[in-house]
């Protein structure tokens, strides 16, 4: 497909010049020469766009794979474990992703809400091709990085463009039901972004229903539909990876698991094991071993 071509010459461009991050907040490349496996992150709400090889993301016991000409749609904030599966020298596996601001979304439904209130949950993550009405928003928004004196102004109005045209696609449903606030999928939209910047709290699931205002049952069915893990899964999630990127300062394992919410140090050393194979101590230990390779190579 030409399209994709010339956003992947352009993507590939962009990453030689910017790297990772680049200028526009919230837009990230990525691009790798060797399949990578368990990398564990959070998606916010966004948009990620493969342009060369494919990648699984697995969320609960659900998994997305995806490829060239095809993206996936993160509605609300969820911890993932992800694999690029496709990826050489000669072909680099390489995507982008685009954050949004679901408020952008209420703004463009706010005059059909009435209409789009009852709306079946939907997963937080889904795949499907890339529209081809979205092609040339993208290409605008990867060429606006050269333009700095324009990037403030012109992106914003890029992005709604974008998100407009997403509302014309296979990803319609779930940007409605984050858009409109008063469905159980903003609502839990709403819980989760909380999570993500409370996860050291002790909270209760009933205090958790009470920011969706929601019963607790209801509230517990509708996060677990959405999200694929109940709200302790969730927050367990979101800590653990938390204190992976802390074990890479000078402190302590046990100070990093009483930061992230931990009262218990040998039930966050088993808990942290489990997700990622390894006690806290010895996989900052390897941690900071493969870093040092990467700075030497």
């Amino acid at each position: 497909m030409k399209e994709l071509k010339e956003l992947a010459l352009l993507a590939e461009k962009q990453w030689q010049k910017f790297g990772h991050e680049t200028p526009l907040e919230g837009l990230r490349i990525t691009r790798e020469e060797t399949p990578r496996g368990h990398i564990h992150a959070v998606y916010r709400p966004s948009l990620c766009v493969v342009l060369q090889g494919a990648k699984i993301s697995t969320l609960g016991n659900s998994s997305f794979h995806y490829r060239a000409g095809q993206c996936l749609m993160a509605k609300v904030s969820v911890p993932v474990t992800a694999q690029i599966v496709e990826a050489s020298a000669q072909v680099p596996y390489l995507a982008f992703s685009l954050g949004f601001d679901p408020a952008i979304v209420t703004d463009l439904l706010v005059d059909h809400a009435a209409t789009l209130e009852h709306l079946p949950n939907i997963p937080a993550l889904q795949a499907d091709t890339i529209p081809p009405d979205i092609f040339d928003p993208l290409h605008r928004i990867l060429t606006l990085l050269d333009q700095p004196a324009d990037l403030a102004v012109l992106a914003p109005l890029t992005i709604k463009e974008l998100i407009w045209r997403l509302l014309s696609s296979p990803f319609a449903g779930a940007l409605r039901q984050v858009g409109l606030r008063e469905t159980h999928t903003a609502r839990i939209g709403q819980v989760t972004a909380w999570l993500r910047e409370n996860y050291q709290r002790t909270v209760t699931v009933a205090e958790l229903a009470e920011i969706a205002n929601m019963s607790v049952a209801s509230f517990h069915r509708h996060f677990k539909s959405v999200t694929q893990l109940s709200p302790v899964q969730f927050q367990k999630q979101i800590r653990l990876q938390e204190a992976r990127k802390l074990l890479l300062s000078d402190q302590e394992v046990a100070a990093v698991g009483y930061e992230v919410g931990y009262e218990s140090p040998s039930q966050f050393s088993r808990d942290y094991r489990r997700m990622f194979g390894a006690p806290p101590g010895k996989d900052k230990a390897i941690l900071r071993s493969s870093l040092a390779v990467e700075s030497v190579s």
